[in-house]
């Protein structure tokens, strides 16, 4: 369930400042953790074979993963569940889409970050297009205009710069991770340009609405997926850590991971599906 808790307000006096402090030392030491993997991964063809998972906290991670099952069990999956039978398949491609909409400025600062001029235009294209035409994002004429919907993060682009793996990581209810995509994920979380502006307007609640949209619409549509995984893998485990290093490589290296994504069994917030078509 790859999402962050959002914080309290950021400013003087307010206590996010502390916050704010840990986050910048947690980017500081990921970066360092990650830094004895770098490699070039991100230039290796499509075709390449995956590497080595190095995985030397295996039982904590273990045992940190069979916590997130149990949160996901109990919890996740039954909301994800619940929004497919009592939502309709139309307001559900509605919501999918405005969350997109709204990630859209991250993807496009990777995209620029990365030096990809070409798909750093289709995401400025898209998030116009989208936000005018599309209604603030709850259709997605951009993609039938030919931009097609792609998702960027800085975990990604740290992996274009050189920055390697690391170790394998599973984090707490935000699950499969390392230390670069660590990094990663609190890099577009302190940049993300509506959590900042929301803070500004002390309407941060929506904040909350926003990651809770994003935590039962991600798992809703991995539902089917990740069923398959537990229901035919010996290790859920091993085959969890395999298919999220594959989706990550496949990512950096800007092809289609295949499927609907369902790797991402505690990564509900990395949008795994595919676009709807223009709907």
């Amino acid at each position: 369930m790859n999402f962050p808790t959002q914080s309290d307000q950021v400013r003087e006096g307010r206590p996010g400042q502390t916050r704010l402090g840990a986050l910048g030392a947690l980017l500081l030491a990921g970066l360092l953790l990650a830094g004895g993997g770098v490699g070039s991964r991100a230039a290796e063809p499509a075709a390449a074979a995956p590497e080595p998972i190095y995985d030397p906290l295996e039982p904590l991670n273990r045992t940190i993963f069979v916590f997130n099952d149990a949160v996901d069990t109990m919890a996740i999956r039954p909301a994800g569940e619940a929004y497919q039978v009592f939502v309709p398949p139309e307001v559900r491609a509605r919501v999918t889409n405005v969350l997109r909409n709204l990630k859209t400025p991250i993807t496009f600062a990777n995209d620029v970050l990365q030096g990809d001029g070409e798909r750093a235009l289709d995401s400025l294209a898209r998030f116009v297009i989208n936000a005018t035409i599309g209604i603030l994002g709850l259709f997605d004429p951009a993609s039938r205009l030919g931009f097609p919907y792609h998702d960027e993060d800085f975990g990604q682009t740290l992996a274009v710069w050189g920055v390697g793996d690391g170790i394998y990581l599973v984090l707490p209810v935000l699950g499969p991770s390392n230390p670069r995509d660590t990094v990663g994920l609190v890099a577009d979380y302190l940049a993300d340009p509506l959590r900042l502006w929301l803070l500004n307007t002390e309407d941060e609640a929506w904040l909350n609405v926003r990651t809770g949209a994003r935590i039962v619409d991600g798992r809703a549509r991995t539902i089917a997926a990740i069923d398959d995984v537990k229901r035919t893998s010996l290790d859920y485990y091993a085959a969890i850590r395999s298919l999220y290093s594959q989706r990550r490589g496949a990512e950096i290296r800007n092809v289609s991971p295949g499927g609907d994504g369902g790797v991402s069994v505690f990564f509900p917030m990395t949008d795994p599906g595919s676009s709807d078509g223009g709907r």
